[in-house]
């Protein structure tokens, strides 16, 4: 049985390319960057090699990227960094974010609220895309950080990262010096391999991407921090990433990371042409299915990502029987955590309950090929028409 990886958007397969640069950095080259005899100074160059890389990726200058374990630990430490920051200055802030950010945003939030800070949830349309006017609102005298996903990991829909940065610059305008400073953080970590990502283009003073969703190893992000901008380090024990970040790097991933942003400077393209095709090919198959809908709408959303919805059938049982047959999704659902609720992010859509349950993402990548959208689609019918059969 041959098997289909059709989740792409939860994790992706190390490019052999990317293995074969950072394989001399677990043997031969093992080095701590930090030390400085001649085998750490082997691995501290290769660093500074893959930071250079990384920042010239970004349009940023070298040292306004952070390397960090990925992007969970760039979410807290832009976020909290920032709130923290102005914690010690005994300074009341407010804080916005949206409501269909990914967990590693949305309980930083949560958590800042505890500590003190004022949030605010902005809701998004139907289409799954953040409602600007209702940002525009929002926006207080004392707002230091507005965070964005760049593009939605559910549904991929697709965030105004540019009009929000516009928003924050007229804000900004109308700042004294006495004012607290405002900042835009986005995560990247679903944009990076589809979307522009230079950060003056897009106006942004933080961005957070994370390496396993662009063909590198789990365990390895960034941050990008512009000059200038005022954050605290989260963690304590070293002097590592500029003072912000302590540990000692993972030079292995941080190579691998270079390398995984080098393919996609050189291959993006044609990458998305082609999975732009796949999901076509994927959306004019699934047009056929009954008591169905899509989930975000296709000018607004990802190339590789498709979210869909079925009537009266569940989500995660899709996903089981499809895994059964060796094909791999995900389930916008949250039950596999054993809670009952549906997608947050189907929810801040309006989806009803009713088929907010019966939602799955299928996300392509790299490795994907036309070739597994047939036995994908004569599968997925077999289990709807089964589960439909045995629902209540």
């Amino acid at each position: 049985m041959k098997s289909i990886y059709f989740d792409n958007a939860a994790t992706t397969k190390v490019d052999s390319r990317v293995l074969e640069k950072m394989l001399p950095y677990l043997n031969d080259e093992f080095g701590n960057a930090g030390s400085i005899h001649s085998y750490g100074q082997t691995a501290l160059g290769a660093v500074d090699e893959a930071r250079k890389t990384v920042a010239e990726f970004f349009g940023a200058k070298n040292q306004e990227i952070i390397f960090t374990s990925g992007a969970t630990e760039s979410n807290n430490l832009a976020i909290q960094g920032v709130v923290d920051f102005f914690l010690e200055k005994n300074k009341k802030m407010h804080i916005i974010t949206s409501k269909i950010e990914h967990p590693a945003v949305l309980e930083v939030f949560q958590e800042m609220k505890k500590r003190g800070a004022e949030v605010d949830f902005i809701n998004v349309d139907e289409c799954g895309v953040l409602k600007i006017e209702e940002l525009k609102k929002k926006i207080k005298r004392n707002t230091v950080l507005i965070s964005v996903m760049y593009a939605n990991n559910e549904v991929g829909a697709i965030q105004p990262i540019k009009e929000i940065s516009e928003l924050i610059k007229n804000e900004r305008s109308r700042r004294t010096k006495d004012d607290l400073s405002i900042y835009l953080h986005t995560d990247a970590t679903q944009a990076v391999n589809y979307l522009p990502v230079n950060v003056d283009y897009l106006g942004v003073d933080m961005l957070t991407f994370s390496g396993h969703k662009i063909y590198a190893p789990k365990g390895i992000g960034a941050l990008y921090i512009r000059a200038g901008v005022k954050i605290k380090p989260i963690n304590f024990g070293g002097h590592q990433e500029y003072g912000l970040r302590a540990g000692t790097n993972n030079v292995p991933g941080i190579v691998a990371l270079a390398k995984a942003v080098e393919i996609i400077s050189i291959e993006q393209k044609k990458e998305i042409q082609k999975l732009k095709s796949i999901k076509d090919k994927l959306s004019k198959e699934l047009s056929g299915f009954e008591n169905f809908k899509f989930n975000g709408a296709s000018e607004k959303q990802l190339p590789n990502i498709l979210n869909i919805s079925f009537l009266n059938a569940e989500g995660e049982s899709i996903l089981m029987l499809l895994d059964m047959e060796g094909i791999a999704i995900s389930t916008g659902s949250a039950c596999s955590s054993g809670s009952l609720e549906p997608s947050h992010v189907l929810t801040a859509m309006g989806r009803k309950p009713e088929w907010a349950h019966g939602s799955v993402r299928v996300s392509l990548g790299r490795f994907n090929n036309e070739n597994e959208v047939a036995p994908f689609i004569k599968s997925l019918k077999i289990i709807i028409d089964k589960l439909r059969k045995m629902a209540p």
